[in-house]
């Protein structure tokens, strides 16, 4: 397989030729002529693919988004595919190579079809008649320019003919415009290139991946084209992208465009790399784009306005495009049934692990054998019969795991750290919730210590809180202060060696931990609000404090913590006075950077014991898992699921290059939390009543946690930053639409 491909600089030089052509090429290169044609091949992206150094599925990934982006219709991919089968073909596929010479100089325009091998009937067929072809295809592209056919026949093998005599195009209209042929072959001689079953399989996959990234390039464009938009079109005397309304419909589209984005790229990777699950990527990238990229398509249309539906405007090209696209080779369907199989059909069928490199695969290893060796067995058994409430800390584990020294896995080694990169860190978030541990340390708020605090705090916390022996709370919110955490009005008034506190604090979770980290307002009169906050650290025995905890709707609790005249040191003070904002907001940072990976770590978890339930469970005497709804459903999930995962991967690769932009922390947060919830509820859909039995009943589909999830979804929607506040952040700072 593909080895020697190129680098991601070198991707980088060809995205940035392969637009500059388009854009030179102006409306000239929408259209498949074969004066462009010309202009391609001596671009050499008729060469795509062609040999190692012409690279591979990755290549051909990007030159068809950019393809996508100006509507071309050009047969690219076509090209690539014919470069694929000669790199790949045996010896008696000799009969490729006479095309290619012409083909790369431009001499030559192939269009490639799958006729019956494809998902999709309206492909059309063919068979052989002793010697020659017969044939009706469907949904040719660039059929009026096309010197040869390329059409695969059950042998299987790949026919190939010349266009002329015997050889008939038909213009077929398509959502109201020209751009797609029939054409029919009447028993023409042809040359006979063989193949097997799994190679057609697999160039039907690239086929539908190359198809599917031109239509994200065309989603992408008419996308950009909005929110530049949105920017400039005045309503009410504002530009309409300041209203709300407008930059969550394009931070919706924007989240499932990076999911999007990312799970092809992802596919062509694996592919280029001859890894051995390329085809279930490839199946999850394709289920989630046919899901995603045309309603993605219709929100962009709603922002454009009357302005969208001129055909004077490139909108409508590009909303055809996506929609042709995503229905070629099938739509969803085929991707959601191989991946409801690799689940369902199957003793073991679980999510596919990553590549983490050399230093993130060994630790995964090193920290699975410690979990497999301390937490199992009868420990581990005592702990899942406990309650949600119980089972959410556990403080000899904590200590357990506080002497390998992971709890400090990156912090710096001047505070006792062990410096690893984002990758073990990822390593080490899978492999505890693959063992379903409880939550250990207090990661913000070493954090915060860390980069704030002062060396006598830096000495007297950080090494409590790496042994495992003490936990934080965060003392945020209060009655009129969730989201808005400016509003604030917990006062603390300086007193000598002491400040003086009084307020109350709402919806605090870990109120039973050792301290609080504790926002407070120092001066009600600073401009701006929040520049009078300042940051605490509050021993949870201290005098004056008042604890009212209340049971959740999840099964946990949470308190509202009154604190009354409750003195604390001012050397407990983080940061200077009045610059608490910058020690919260930074400390908040830190959490979501990871937070939307945890979260879907924990959904990745759930459906898979899902899927364990449904493979034996019978419904009216039938196994559930031959139920096409149930397979339907388990595929889409599966695919959600997966594009979430990618998301933390992302986010691991900006914090492995030193970058943790606010905007993609939010993307993956708002889409892994509200992805738990849809998991909930289409598991109770799934499951049906008896999913609503709860924890400590013999009857409780596994015990409970379906429902127990769904509940617990809502917290993180709703916790730090309410995905309406994450949506406003993802459009203004990801987006640039004015605040």
């Amino acid at each position: 397989m593909l080895r020697e491909l190129p680098s991601d600089e070198d991707r980088q030089i060809l995205k940035e030729a392969v637009r500059g052509f388009f854009e030179d090429a102006s409306d000239k290169s929408a259209q498949a002529t074969p004066w462009l044609w010309k202009q391609l091949a001596a671009q050499g992206l008729t060469q795509i693919a062609a040999s190692p150094a012409e690279g591979g599925l990755r290549e051909i990934v990007l030159v068809q988004e950019e393809a996508g982006r100006i509507a071309s219709r050009a047969p690219l991919a076509d090209a690539a595919l014919i470069n694929l089968m000669q790199l790949r073909a045996r010896d008696d596929a000799r009969a490729l190579t006479s095309l290619l010479d012409e083909l790369h100089r431009g001499d030559s325009v192939i269009a490639v079809s799958f006729a019956g091998f494809d998902h999709d009937g309206a492909a059309g067929w063919a068979k052989m008649d002793a010697d020659r072809l017969v044939a009706e295809l469907g949904f040719v592209e660039s059929a009026d320019i096309v010197t040869h056919l390329a059409i695969f026949v059950h042998g299987p093998a790949l026919a190939i003919v010349k266009a002329g005599e015997g050889v008939a195009a038909e213009p077929t209209p398509v959502m109201g415009k020209a751009g797609s042929w029939r054409v029919r072959i009447d028993a023409v001689p042809i040359v006979l290139v063989p193949f097997t079953n799994a190679e057609v399989r697999d160039l039907l996959t690239v086929a539908a991946l190359s198809e599917t990234a031109r239509a994200f390039g065309a989603a992408r464009r008419a996308f950009e084209q909005a929110v530049a938009y949105a920017g400039e079109r005045r309503q009410f005397g504002q530009p309409i992208g300041r209203f709300q309304a407008i930059q969550h419909k394009l931070a919706n589209c924007h989240i499932a465009l990076r999911a999007v984005q990312l799970t092809i790229a992802n596919a062509a990777a694996q592919y280029d790399l001859d890894a051995a699950q390329w085809r279930w990527f490839a199946a999850a990238a394709l289920a989630t784009a046919a899901g995603s990229l045309r309603q993605v398509s219709l929100e962009t249309q709603h922002a454009f306005g009357a302005i969208g539906y001129s055909e004077e405007h490139e909108a409508p090209r590009h909303f055809r495009q996506v929609h042709v696209g995503m229905l070629r080779h099938g739509g969803q369907r085929p991707s959601v049934e191989q991946l409801a199989t690799h689940f369902l059909d199957h003793g073991s069928g679980a999510f596919p692990e990553y590549d983490l490199g050399a230093s993130g695969n060994a630790f995964r290893n090193e920290v699975r054998t410690w979990l497999d060796g301390y937490w199992s067995g009868e420990r581990r058994a005592r702990h899942e019969q406990l309650s949600f409430h119980e089972r959410e800390y556990d403080r000899e584990f904590a200590r357990a795991l506080g002497q390998t020294g992971w709890i400090g896995l990156n912090w710096p080694k001047r505070f006792g750290g062990q410096e690893r990169g984002a990758f073990e860190q990822l390593a080490f978030m899978e492999e505890m919730e693959r063992a379903g541990a409880p939550r250990a340390g207090a990661p913000v708020q070493a954090a915060m210590l860390q980069v704030y605090g002062t060396p006598e705090q830096q000495r007297r916390y950080l090494p409590e809180i790496l042994r495992g022996e003490s936990i934080y709370g965060m003392g945020y919110s209060e009655p009129q202060a969730g989201s808005d955490l400016a509003s604030l009005k917990t006062r603390a008034v300086r007193d000598g060696d002491h400040y003086v506190i009084n307020g109350q604090k709402i919806w605090t979770t870990t109120y039973w931990g050792e301290y609080m980290l504790l926002a407070t307002r120092t001066d009600p009169n600073a401009t701006p609000p929040h520049a009078g906050i300042t940051m605490f650290i509050v021993p949870m025995t201290t005098p004056g404090i008042t604890i009212r905890p209340s049971e959740t709707m999840y099964g946990g609790t949470f308190a509202n913590i009154f604190y009354d005249d409750v003195r604390v040191p001012a050397e407990n003070r983080v940061g200077a006075e009045g610059e608490g904002w910058k020690v919260l907001t930074g400390a908040l940072a830190t959490e979501r950077g990871f937070i939307g990976g945890g979260i879907v770590l924990k959904v990745a978890s759930m459906f898979e014991l899902l899927c364990g339930h449904i493979r034996i469970a019978e419904r009216q005497g039938k196994l559930m898992r031959h139920d096409p709804v149930v397979r339907a459903k388990v595929g889409t999930l599966a695919a959600e699921i997966e594009a979430g995962r990618r998301m933390m991967v992302h986010c691991a690769e900006l914090v492995d290059k030193g970058e943790t932009p606010p905007d993609e922390a939010a993307v993956s947060k708002v889409y892994s939390g509200e992805l738990m919830e849809r998991f909930g509820e289409t598991a109770l859909d799934l499951l049906g009543l008896e999913a609503l039995i709860s924890e400590g009943d013999p009857g409780a589909v596994l015990h409970g946690r379906i429902e127990q999830n769904l509940r617990h979804s809502l917290m993180w929607v709703i916790s730090i930053g309410t995905n309406e506040i994450q949506r406003s952040l993802i459009a203004q700072r990801g987006l640039g639409l004015p605040r």
